[in-house]
């Protein structure tokens, strides 16, 4: 079961062929851009948008919630480690059809749900906008009840490379085991291409290098995501090597398209045994109020006039109501800058300079699995939360 992606190689959905008006109307943007100009200003017509917010992207990473789940119960250190890798690579291969991109969230602008789960527990997820230039989502997945919680921040920088255009994913996100000694995974991403927007068919990849890396049991994995060559090579390449970090010693080799299936094999080994298989692996549903139950600055909610708009093919309407959104938030920014007030994230905080902080953090008690639930509960889902109960 596949829900909303898994396009292997040569699949339709890799790639998109814009209709002759979409065709123009993007040659008409991109003849005003420069090499290397930065994009985030730059306005996209919306048949090229995918009808959700990004702050709402960053949950397909919590789609296969078994995998870190088991992961959390292994006792042996490389073990739980290569389980933490699968469950990394498992996010991507869920996409839309063609080449699309989420929407860029307004300043404010929050995202939040639940999950539940066959072993009876919760996990709920918190994603906010906490700066617009440069553009900054912060994200939490905190599940008490399992001892787990992921941290982190997306800041992407979109560049427009002449054929193509990338979308630089700066930033970085933390899972972290708390009955484990709050051990820790620290991990990079992958950039992101959607190539041909000038000849050719339109295509999204992923590219470059990322690791994961846990300190605690001295391994890191060195990914490579290979972008598929002029007149070679296949689109969604893999490739990847587990290391003892101390020594360079590489225990494990991962192959394979993270859009259909991911082998490993050990690093002396012949046989390559499947890693991740897209077509077998079932996407856990997310739960999310009703729009009618949602604060005005809800993503889903926010965003709804154009994702109903988009969704209906009436891309004049979707314009319109993209628009409306935007000159709101500029209007919001001129009036805080002409009243000197900075603006405050809801849910994080600033710490150590630039990062970004869940403010419940060091108040849930992971401890005490069900008074660390309602905690979290209470403060992701309460109006205007400031504080949790202790």
């Amino acid at each position: 079961m596949l829900g909303r992606g898994g396009a292997a190689d040569g699949d339709p959905d890799c790639t998109e062929v814009l209709e002759d008006n979409s065709k123009s109307i993007l040659m008409g943007i991109i003849s005003q851009l420069r090499k290397d100009m930065d994009l985030h200003r730059v306005t996209l017509p919306t048949f090229v948008l995918e009808p959700r917010s990004m702050l709402e992207r960053v949950t397909d990473f919590m789609s296969h919630p078994d995998l870190l789940l088991e992961a959390s119960k292994k006792t042996d250190p490389t073990v739980r480690f290569l389980d933490v890798v699968r469950y990394f690579l498992s996010g991507w291969h869920i996409k839309p059809k063609g080449v699309k991109k989420p929407y860029n969230p307004v300043l404010g602008e929050f995202f939040r749900c639940k999950y539940q789960y066959s072993n009876g527990t919760e996990a709920i997820y918190i994603a906010e906008q906490v700066s617009h230039h440069p553009p900054i989502s912060a994200f939490y997945y905190g599940s008490p009840e399992n001892g787990i919680y992921i941290q982190g921040d997306l800041r992407p920088k979109s560049k427009f490379l002449g054929n193509s255009a990338a979308t630089l994913m700066e930033g970085e996100n933390h899972i972290i085991f708390t009955h484990l000694y709050n051990e820790r995974y620290d991990i990079t991403m992958p950039n992101v291409y959607a190539r041909g927007i000038l000849f050719g068919k339109m295509v999204l990849e992923l590219g470059d290098s990322c690791t994961v890396r846990c300190k605690t049991s001295d391994l890191v994995c060195e990914l490579d995501f290979k972008t598929k060559g002029f007149f070679s090579g296949q689109y969604n390449s893999v490739y990847g090597r587990v290391k003892k970090e101390s020594t360079g010693e590489v225990l494990y080799e991962i192959s394979g398209q993270w859009s259909d299936e991911i082998y490993i094999k050990m690093a002396k080994a012949s046989n390559k045994n499947l890693f991740f298989d897209v077509k077998s692996s079932n996407i856990h549903p997310k739960v999310v109020d009703d729009l009618e139950k949602q604060e005005p600055m809800e993503s889903r909610r926010l965003w709804s006039n154009v994702t109903s708009a988009i969704l209906k093919d009436d891309m004049d309407t979707a314009t319109n109501e993209k628009t409306i959104i935007e000159d709101k938030q500029r209007e919001d920014t001129k009036k805080r800058e002409e009243k000197g007030k900075p603006f405050i994230p809801r849910y994080f905080n600033i710490v150590n300079g630039d990062q970004y902080e869940f403010k419940a953090i060091a108040s849930i008690d992971y401890q005490n699995k069900e008074k660390g639930k309602a905690q979290l509960e209470e403060y992701v889902f309460s109006p205007n939360a400031t504080s949790i109960s202790k």
